[in-house]
């Protein structure tokens, strides 16, 4: 085991120890076809790679197979490395440091973090609150007098308005926190989002705002009135949350600088796994990592125009 940075990269100085890390934390050291889930597999290659044993598959895999890191370029040790300062800065790395750090372009770090966000999300509808809930909405979104002109959020009439994304999050008190970006703040996503990620007869707690009056029906409801002054109700709070939101939009706008609501879940999800495994150590951060690496993300997908309110969207997110 490592403890920092510096103590991986000794542990795992090349691709053959990078490999056997692999196998040995993916497959507990017995390869498993990702194909068939055949486990009567054969070393080929100098153990580079494995042949299926099944008489109905037969395929040759190698360990990055139906990972993040199927069909890359770059080292296995530099995914490594990517992946431990990744998940261990707390305020995130954007694209042009982690090129720098690594010895990668920035197009390739910028691709690489995307790869990794996605594998930080990986798992995440697994997880349901419980108990005591604080849930709370914001917007998320850089000012128009800070965009390039042609960026510029425009009304009909051609008015430059403002114009940022609203994303939803719950917080169990002292535990995890769940996000979702949508396309408005109303009471059909407020419903739909705390029934799908909360178990019934929670304690829920809210601000006033309208749009959770009819959810709060179905749980015990507290209801804090912040227009009214209030912050506090006996003794339940929406600080969690608060605080939660402060951490997400520092990191957003102090490392990213900004992102487009293409990509905001992916960073959201990024935000929410680090407060998640806040009680690790980066080591054993790294290593649970590496537990949600089975998933795939091309570039076509990333890249893939998708069109919202003004008919643009920024294909890729150019950080610092």
């Amino acid at each position: 085991m490592f403890n920092n940075l510096r103590e991986l990269i000794t542990t795992m100085p090349d691709e053959k120890a990078c490999r056997d890390y692999l196998i040995a934390q993916r497959w507990n050291g017995k390869p498993v076809c990702p194909y068939c889930n055949c486990d009567r597999c054969y070393v080929i290659e100098g153990g580079k790679r494995f042949k299926c044993g099944s008489k109905t598959c037969y395929k040759k895999f190698s360990v990055t197979v139906g990972t993040i890191f199927e069909a890359s370029n770059i080292p296995l040790t530099k995914w490594l490395m990517a992946i431990y300062i990744c998940s261990a800065h707390k305020k995130g790395i954007s694209s042009y440091q982690l090129g720098k750090d690594i010895g990668i372009a920035q197009k390739s770090a910028w691709f690489m973090l995307h790869r990794i966000r996605y594998a930080f999300g990986n798992g995440n509808s697994d997880i349901i609150l419980n108990n005591e809930i604080q849930a709370d909405e914001t917007f998320v979104g850089g000012r128009n007098e800070n965009r390039h002109k042609d960026k510029k959020h425009v009304d009909e009439q051609g008015n430059f308005i403002e114009k940022k994304a609203p994303v939803m999050g719950m917080i169990e008190t002292g535990g995890k926190v769940k996000t979702k970006v949508v396309d408005m703040a109303t009471k059909k996503n407020a419903i739909e989002f705390i029934t799908d990620n909360s178990k019934k007869g929670i304690t829920l707690i809210t601000d006033s705002a309208g749009i959770y009056h009819k959810i709060g029906k179905k749980y015990n409801h507290v209801v804090i009135n912040h227009s009214a002054g209030e912050y506090k109700v006996d003794r339940y709070h929406t600080n969690g949350i608060e605080n939660y939101w402060s951490v997400l939009k520092r990191g957003i706008y102090g490392i990213y600088h900004q992102v487009s609501p293409k990509h905001l879940q992916a960073y959201c999800d990024e935000f929410s796994y680090r407060f998640n495994s806040r009680k690790m150590k980066d080591s054993d951060r790294f290593v649970f990592s590496l537990t949600k690496i089975e998933c795939r993300l091309d570039y076509k997908t990333l890249v893939a125009k998708k069109l919202f309110d003004s008919g643009k969207d920024i294909e890729m997110i150019m950080e610092d």
